[in-house]
């Protein structure tokens, strides 16, 4: 059995094909670095984050996509996956601050459930144009990157949100994840 949080959280299958990864990138909200499947409740994800990549190349060039892949809710995914936030052209060696923002922060703002808030980054092969989709409801990560020849992803990390008065946490019973 796997131990990748990922895996384990569910990512990798709902969101994401399995992909190795292969640069560093550190997802900050109000000067604390977030972890894989930490609990952050809406009002510390008010605003966009700080996402740093780390390396020492400021011709590599990377495409961040955050997403929301249990909206409305976790029992019943059926906007999976609601686009949060898009930027692209973001060098190595800086944050996500400096590069192109396509679509613009969306605080997750859960009513129903706990949901996995996810942040996907694509190492770029050439910079390009990206269009904001139409909407934001029913983005797909893996037909984005195919359709932008991203490839697959090279980092990706999650945490788990609900409503500020919410309790629990996310737990695997028989019929899959709560």
């Amino acid at each position: 059995m796997s131990r990748d949080p990922l895996v384990v959280g569910r990512v990798v299958d709902d969101v994401l094909d399995p992909f190795r990864r292969s640069a560093s990138m550190s997802v900050i909200y109000n000067n604390k670095e977030v972890t894989n499947g930490s609990e952050l409740k809406p009002s510390v994800v008010a605003r966009e984050p700080r996402v740093e990549i780390e390396g020492y190349d400021i011709q590599k060039y990377y495409t961040l996509v955050m997403i929301d892949p249990d909206a409305p809710s976790p029992s019943n995914p059926t906007n999976r996956e609601h686009l949060l936030w898009l930027v692209t052209d973001i060098q190595e060696t800086t944050t996500a601050n400096y590069g192109n923002e396509v679509v613009s922060y969306e605080s997750p703002n859960p009513t129903a459930g706990i949901h996995r808030i996810v942040f996907v980054l694509f190492k770029q092969s050439i910079r390009q144009t990206i269009y904001a989709p139409g909407w934001r409801q029913n983005f797909n990560t893996r037909d984005f990157a195919q359709c932008y020849s991203l490839g697959s992803p090279v980092a990706a990390m999650y945490f788990n949100c609900q409503r500020e008065n919410g309790c629990g946490g996310r737990r695997y019973v028989a019929s899959g994840w709560t």
